[in-house]
C-alpha cells in the first residue's frame, strides 16, 4: 500500500499533473497519484481503468508505478501500452471503463512528463487535481487487491478513426510525426487511407532528435513546409508528441493555425448542426468568432485548456470546439475529445470533398495582421501574479481610456480601436502566452507596444520575437 505522499505543488496543474522527471516528478509521485485517483474512482463506484503512455524515455517506469498505485485500490487495470493520448480516451469509450490515465509530457521538452486523467463522466481538472494532492498527503487511500492486464486496441481504434472519412478524390499528404508516439499508428493509418502519403520522422523517439513536436511554434513546422513544396503535396499535417494537437500547412507551405482550422471545420459541422455552439479559447482570432456567426452558429469564447474546453462542450452540447494550440474537439460524429489523427483524417476528407485547396478554404477568412501564439519564459512563481498586476492596472485605466475593454475570462484579452491583444499564464509551462491582432500592420505594432509596456511595468522581459 502506498504511503502518505507530498507532491511538489508546482506539478499539480490546472488540468493535469506535470513536471520535470527526476526533479519534481518521479515514480513515487506516479504511485501516489495512482492510489489517490484510484480511490476517487472506487469511491465513485468504479471498477476499471485503462492506462497508456507516450514515447518518452521516462514513460514506462512512470506508467508501471501508476498502475501499481491504481491496482492497490482494488481496480482492474487495462494496460493499453504505448500510444497517443486520444487512444486512452477512446479506450474509455470502447472498453466502457470507468476512467483512463495517460502518462505523457505532451508538447513539453523531453525532460518533462505528466499524468492526464479522465473519468467516463468527464474531464478531471482544477479542484479534482488538488484533491488528489490532499488525499496523497493524508494517505487517504482505499485498499484492495486489483489486477493488471494488457489489451491491444490499436486496430479497432484506427478503424474507428477512418470510419468518418468521406473524401471522393485522392490527395497527396505529408504527415510530420515529429518522432512522437503517433508513429506507432500512422504507418497503418496511411495504408488504409486513399491517396498518396509521406511520413516525416515516424520513428518514436522521446528525445525528439529532429525538431520539438509542438505545431504551434513556426520553427517546428519548417520541415513539413519544405516537404509539402518538395513533394508538390496538397497539404501537410503535423502532430504534437502525444497526438492530441494538430498543425497544418497548405499546398504553398503556409501554416494554417488552429483557429483557422476550426473555422474550416465549423463550416462543415454547422451544415449538419445549424445554430450550434462552437467553442474556442481566448487566444482565437476575432475572424473565427465572426465566421461562426456568419455561418449561423453561436460562437463562444472560453478558457484555454483541454479539460476546461471538454467540460464546456458537455455543458453547452457543442458539436465542435478548439484552441489556437491545435486541440480540436469533435462532438460531431465523434466523442468530443481532442484527437489529432482523427482531426487530420477529417481535414483530408473535407479538403477532398470540397473540390478546393486548403488555401482556398482558409482564404475565405478576412485578412488580418496578427502574431502567432507567442510563449516566453516567466518564473513559475511569478507568471500568475504578473497577470493579476496587469489586470489591476488596466482596470484602473478604464476611467481615462473608455475605448478599451478587458475580458478576464482567462488572463487579460484587451479590445482596443486598433484590434485586440492577450496575455495569459500557461497552465502547463513556466511561460506567459501573448497574442495580438489588428486590421493593419501599423495597428499590430501599436498593440505589441501596449503589451510590452505592461510587461515592463511588471518587470518582465518581452519575447525576443513576435513572429514565432
Amino acid at each position: 500500500m502506498p504511503e502518505k505522499h507530498i507532491f511538489p505543488p508546482v506539478i499539480l496543474r490546472e488540468y493535469d499533473i506535470r513536471g520535470i522527471v527526476g526533479d519534481d516528478l518521479n515514480p513515487a509521485d506516479a504511485l501516489a497519484a495512482g492510489a489517490a485517483f484510484g480511490t476517487i474512482v472506487v469511491r465513485g463506484g468504479g471498477k476499471t481503468v485503462c492506462v497508456g503512455c507516450d514515447g518518452r524515455t521516462s514513460s514506462p517506469a512512470l506508467k508501471q508505478a501508476l498502475m501499481e498505485g491504481l491496482a492497490s485500490t482494488g481496480l482492474e487495470i487495462i494496460d493499453l501500452g504505448r500510444g497517443p493520448t486520444p487512444m486512452v480516451y477512446y479506450g474509455v469509450k470502447h472498453l466502457e471503463t470507468d476512467a483512463g490515465v495517460m502518462i505523457t509530457g505532451s508538447h513539453n521538452p523531453p525532460n518533462y512528463n505528466g499524468i492526464k486523467m479522465v473519468r467516463a463522466s468527464g474531464a478531471v481538472y482544477g479542484e479534482a487535481i488538488q484533491e488528489i494532492g490532499r488525499m496523497a498527503a493524508a494517505g487517504d487511500y482505499v485498499v484492495g487487491q486489483g489486477s493488471i492486464r494488457s489489451q491491444d486496441i490499436k486496430d479497432v481504434y484506427i478503424t474507428r478513426m477512418l470510419k468518418d472519412y468521406e473524401g471522393p478524390r485522392p490527395l497527396k499528404v505529408v504527415w510530420d510525426l515529429g518522432n512522437g508516439v503517433t508513429g506507432d499508428l500512422m504507418p497503418e493509418v496511411i495504408k488504409r487511407l486513399p491517396g498518396e502519403h509521406i511520413l516525416l520522422f515516424p520513428e518514436v523517439d522521446g528525445t525528439f532528435p529532429n525538431h520539438h513536436p509542438d505545431p504551434t511554434v513556426a520553427k517546428n513546422m519548417v520541415a513539413l513546409q519544405k516537404a509539402v513544396i518538395e513533394h508538390k503535396a496538397d497539404l501537410g499535417i503535423a502532430f504534437d508528441g502525444d497526438g492530441d494537437r494538430i498543425g497544418a500547412v497548405d499546398h504553398t507551405g503556409k501554416i494554417i493555425w488552429g483557429d483557422q482550422l476550426l473555422a474550416i471545420y465549423a463550416a462543415e459541422v454547422l451544415k449538419d448542426c445549424p445554430g450550434a455552439v462552437i467553442i474556442c479559447d481566448v487566444k482565437a482570432s476575432q475572424t473565427l468568432y465572426d465566421e461562426v456567426a456568419r455561418l449561423g452558429g453561436t460562437p463562444l469564447m472560453w478558457k484555454t485548456g483541454h479539460s476546461l474546453i471538454k467540460a464546456k462542450m458537455q455543458e453547452t452540447h457543442s458539436p465542435l470546439a478548439g484552441e489556437v494550440s491545435g486541440h480540436i474537439f469533435f462532438g460531431h460524429k465523434y466523442y468530443g475529445f481532442d484527437d489529432a489523427i482523427y482531426c487530420g483524417i477529417r481535414l483530408v476528407s473535407l479538403v477532398s470533398a470540397s473540390g478546393k485547396t486548403l488555401a482556398d478554404l482558409a482564404g475565405r477568412l478576412p485578412k488580418v495582421f496578427n502574431t502567432p501564439e507567442v510563449r516566453f519564459q516567466v518564473d513559475e512563481s511569478r507568471k500568475f501574479k504578473a497577470i493579476e498586476e496587469i489586470h489591476a492596472r488596466l482596470m484602473a485605466q478604464k476611467a481615462t481610456h473608455p475605448e478599451i475593454s478587458v475580458n478576464d475570462i482567462d488572463g487579460v484579452r484587451v479590445n482596443t480601436p486598433e484590434g485586440w491583444w492577450l496575455l495569459r499564464a500557461s497552465n502547463t509551462q513556466d511561460v506567459l502566452v501573448g497574442r495580438a491582432e489588428s486590421l493593419s500592420e501599423e495597428g499590430l505594432r501599436k498593440l505589441i507596444d501596449m503589451i510590452e509596456e505592461q510587461l515592463a511595468l511588471s518587470g518582465i522581459n518581452p519575447p525576443e520575437s513576435w513572429t514565432s
